[in-house]
């Protein structure tokens, strides 16, 4: 069979199509799509990357917002990092399947915000906490589920220039828009800190005080991050709970239901005060100070509603 030459107008035909390509080539961004990684030789399934985790939505309880939030936390710290206040957190605790689940229900988050600041201040709400804890110059403060950091801001100017404030959250937006704040109001003396809804993840003999307001009620797991607070407490430190004198379905804590679930994680109660009308009350507590009195996790008793 004869072959047949090509003709100078195959030529031409080639060089155009050539030019085409190229062309095409470079529109696509000048370089071709990668072709998928082959599979390993083993036949074994090859990982494929992570997906990032949507935010967690408001109403979950704060065990399940932060487990939700696992990776959204992890940039959540290096959004932070760029403020230098962010602490490095303690070392993990007793972890939350050590302690009996609470026997009573457990309020969902839903805001950062507890009532509007303005109303607060005109029932000297803050004043009065501050003043029944005595806090004073120099203190380290741990502010445990600070959201949008009403008592962070009020307790750094407090303790001090001397002092310190832990604002520590499990919720990453909430550290993120606290950040914000902080940076803008110059308060040097404050430190951010994710923790965890069973473990506030703060460092050993780092505090004189800890508060918690008008959030015990949405603690998923209240042994835990009570038994796993203890480490963190200097000696002589206190720890006061803010909360309304109702059913924790009803975004509050009965008085003697947070007596007994302190108790049960080792703490002995100090002091109650009531606040101003709508305030709630200031429940006071201390650690046991003998260890033989304090429980181990598996012998910790869930308290009746």
């Amino acid at each position: 069979m004869r072959v047949r030459e090509p003709s100078p107008r195959d030529s031409l035909t080639h060089a155009v199509a050539t030019f085409l390509a190229f062309a095409a080539l470079g529109a696509c961004g000048g370089t071709p799509a990668p072709r998928p990684p082959a599979a390993p030789a083993d036949g074994s399934a090859r990982a494929q990357p992570a997906q990032s985790r949507p935010a967690p939505s408001p109403g979950l309880t704060r065990e399940g917002a932060r487990g939700a939030s696992r990776e959204a936390a992890g940039s959540a710290v290096d959004t932070l990092r760029p403020t230098r206040r962010l602490v490095a957190l303690g070392p993990p605790g007793v972890p939350a399947t050590a302690f009996p689940a609470p026997d009573r229900p457990v309020a969902g988050i839903t805001t950062d915000t507890w009532s509007d600041e303005s109303t607060r201040d005109k029932a000297r709400e803050a004043q009065r906490v501050m003043s029944l804890l005595h806090v004073r110059e120099g203190m380290r403060v741990a502010d445990i589920g600070a959201g949008s950091g009403y008592y962070t801001l009020r307790l750094s100017r407090r303790v001090g220039p001397g002092g310190t404030v832990l604002a520590q959250d499990i919720m990453p937006e909430y550290l993120e828009k606290l950040a914000g704040r902080v940076k803008r109001e110059g308060l040097d003396n404050v430190r951010l800190g994710l923790g965890d809804a069973h473990d506030p993840r703060l460092p050993p003999s780092s505090i004189d005080l800890a508060i918690l307001v008008h959030m015990y009620h949405e603690v998923a797991q209240p042994y835990g991050l009570l038994y796993n607070l203890l480490p963190a407490l200097r000696s002589g430190a206190r720890v006061g709970v803010v909360d309304l004198d109702r059913k924790t379905s009803r975004h509050g804590t009965p008085k003697l239901l947070l007596r007994c679930e302190f108790r049960a994680a080792g703490y002995r109660h100090v002091s109650t005060h009531d606040l101003a009308k709508g305030s709630g009350y200031l429940a006071v507590f201390e650690p046991v100070q003998a260890s033989g009195e304090r429980p181990l996790p598996h012998s910790i008793q869930a308290c009746a509603a």
